[in-house]
């Protein structure tokens, strides 16, 4: 495993960290299966783990109490998220920081992921939605120094939303934010106009999301591919994106190398960027653990592929389904 620094907390960080949405949040997951994965990551170097309140209302942070408890002699970062008070993601323009962020519910939040948790300090408390019209609003500011004061935070992060790497700027302006989570991909290229050198001049921390594109970059969806009606992909990948997603996913199989799979030149693209800190698979099976770590070995792809790749920038705008 190579490590990274994480911006200006000086963390050194895995550079394959750990997405742990799909351990509560989707399905077919087993419990035993999880926790082998999670241990065998561990193992392997991986020390930067990634939940949320949201997946499975608290139930992820509780997976990653365990894991943090059987390997106490170890330092792992747990980063988590604030859900939105009004439950709604995206955030959509227009939307008041009162009701998705008050001060007091940021408060009664972090208190409550500090106790799933099981930890006395979070390492990374982020927004799980962002709209960078709230940036000059003193009440978040307030909240978030106190509770770092307090000792109950050491660093803060925001989430941004799905296809808007802009939407962030002015809020990572005001010194008060470490680290920032935004899609990044072989399609998603945006956040290299605007967002990585802002982080680069502020000492942002950033982690790379959504490497695999939803599972579109792992090279296994077909336009026939369908999700129980409880999965959110089933919302997600309705005919209109699934189509063009599997459209944009063939049309870079003559370019994986020979004995690489989609998956892995997937990562190997994100990792190819310095200014990413560490990106985050969702891993339910010990054999993506395995495979995902195994790519955090130093060796990059070629300069040819990478300039190949960069012509696959796929630009999108969020849709109502896109979520």
């Amino acid at each position: 495993m190579q490590y990274r620094t994480f911006g200006r907390t000086g963390w050194q960080v895995s550079e394959i960290g750990y997405g742990m949405w799909g351990l509560a949040g989707w399905t077919g997951h087993e419990k035993a299966e999880v926790l082998r994965a999670l241990d065998r990551s561990v193992e392997l170097g991986c020390n930067f783990f990634d939940t949320a309140w949201a997946y499975g209302a608290g139930v992820s942070e509780e997976i990653l109490n365990q894991l943090l408890k059987t390997h106490h002699d170890k330092t792992l970062f747990a980063a988590t998220k604030i859900p939105p008070k009004n439950r709604k993601w995206p955030s959509r323009r227009g939307f008041s920081i009162d009701d998705v962020f008050p001060a007091d519910y940021i408060v009664k939040y972090t208190e409550k992921s500090l106790k799933n948790l099981g930890v006395e300090t979070i390492d990374l408390q982020q927004f799980h939605v962002w709209e960078d019209d709230w940036a000059n609003r003193d009440e978040w500011k307030e909240a978030i120094q106190k509770l770092t004061q307090d000792g109950k935070v050491r660093a803060w992060g925001v989430s941004v939303n799905r296809w808007e790497p802009d939407n962030c700027l002015e809020t990572l302006r005001t010194g008060l934010i470490d680290g920032v989570q935004v899609i990044y991909n072989i399609f998603d290229q945006a956040p290299e106009d605007n967002l990585f050198p802002l982080c680069r001049e502020l000492g942002v921390g950033v982690i790379a999301r959504v490497p695999f594109d939803e599972g579109t970059l792992t090279g296994t969806l077909t336009k026939e591919t369908t999700f129980p009606a409880e999965d959110w992909r089933s919302t997600y990948f309705v005919p209109e994106n699934l189509n063009s997603s599997v459209d944009h996913a063939e049309a870079l199989r003559p370019l994986i190398p020979s004995g690489m799979t989609m998956p892995e030149m997937a990562l190997r693209f994100i990792l190819e960027n310095p200014d990413v800190a560490t990106t985050i698979p969702g891993m339910r099976q010990l054999r993506n653990v395995e495979a995902n770590i195994a790519t955090s070995d130093g060796r990059g792809l070629s300069p040819e592929l990478i300039r190949e790749l960069k012509g696959h920038r796929w630009d999108r705008t969020p849709t109502e389904w896109s979520q």
